[in-house]
């Protein structure tokens, strides 16, 4: 069965950097188009990064410039780089296949970001 396993999370400084990771198995990851989610406390999860099979990207504008996700389909891998972290990127970040998210939700990775 497919497992999705994020890695990397951690309490930042604003301004501060993270990079997460994806680890995929129990599917052929290059044939699917692949994205990031968070979820802050008492919000819905929304999706703030794409990445399709043949390489685009795409963020949302709240992260725009920040975060830039990448992937590497040999290793059955996800990235997300994040700078410039401020307070509301605080979330538990996921990741998962799109349109809509295709299987079941690892834990996640927490992400804080406090002075």
């Amino acid at each position: 069965q497919v497992q999705l396993v994020e890695s990397g999370g951690g309490l930042v400084q604003p301004g501060g950097s993270l990079r997460l990771s994806c680890a995929a198995s129990g599917m052929i990851f290059s044939i699917y188009n692949m994205g990031w989610y968070r979820q802050a406390p008492g919000k819905q999860r929304e999706l703030v990064a794409r990445i399709y099979v043949l390489g685009g990207t795409n963020v949302v504008d709240s992260v725009k410039g920040r975060f830039t996700i990448s992937r590497d389909n040999a290793k059955k891998m996800m990235y997300l780089q994040m700078n410039n972290l401020k307070p509301e990127d605080t979330a538990v970040y996921y990741c998962n296949g799109l349109d809509p998210a295709p299987w079941p939700w690892g834990q996640g990775t927490q992400v804080t970001v406090s002075s």
